[in-house]
């Protein structure tokens, strides 16, 4: 998806969001408040939104996704053995690659976590190393997001948004910008994982790992 359409998809959805919020009885969002919010997430049953339009089935996806990570946990656990002394970090894209964006509707919040990255994730930080996430969702829904990552379980070292200037740059030189920060602060990027080649190219990572987008089928 180009990023201003990206853009206004997030900003309208924030927008409704909110709305719907608004509209909810206080009764039944304090309810839901009391839940946890990660048992909530797991709870959603559909699995519809932009990926069933775009004939993308659910549970092949998830069996792609795990394929695609086949090798990753071996790799974090031999590079974190060796890594005493290093500020050892892994970056993360956010949509179809640690939350199932486009299989579920903006309402169903939080968004579910893509649950074989989710264990990666928290692997890595059980091993010391820093979480970050790159995505090119407009900085208006920065803490949106952050809270989805977090109630859904993620780790969360730091997230990179697009703020306005960065709205009219390339992905794949934005997101390259902000690994390239991440180094700067002293982190080495042992892993960057994402499921679109402008998630990955540009260098200033050791490995990187490709989940399916089929064609770009997925944002």
């Amino acid at each position: 998806m180009h990023a201003p359409g990206r853009a206004r998809r997030w900003s309208a959805a924030l927008a409704a969001s909110a709305a719907l919020t608004l509209a909810l009885p206080a009764q039944a969002t304090a309810a839901a408040a009391a839940e946890p919010a990660e048992r909530r997430a797991a709870a959603v049953a559909t699995h519809g939104g932009l990926a069933q339009l775009r004939g993308v089935d659910y549970t092949a996806w998830q069996r792609d996704v795990a394929t695609a990570l086949t090798s990753a946990r071996p790799y974090l656990e031999q590079r974190t053995a060796g890594g005493s002394g290093q500020k050892l970090a892994i970056v993360l894209d956010i949509d179809n690659t640690s939350l199932e964006t486009d299989f579920h509707y903006f309402w169903e919040y939080p968004t579910p976590a893509v649950r074989p990255v989710l264990d990666l994730a928290r692997y890595a930080h059980s091993r010391g190393v820093a979480v970050f996430f790159v995505t090119a969702r407009p900085g208006i829904i920065h803490d949106l997001t952050a809270h989805n990552l977090k109630a859904v379980g993620y780790p969360v070292t730091g997230l990179y948004v697009r703020d306005l200037p960065d709205l009219f740059e390339e992905v794949a030189a934005y997101k390259t910008e902000k690994r390239a920060e991440i180094e700067a602060k002293g982190y080495t990027v042992i892993a960057n994982i994402g499921n679109r080649p402008s998630d990955l190219t540009g260098g200033h990572a050791e490995r990187t790992f490709k989940l399916p987008d089929y064609d770009g089928k997925l944002s």
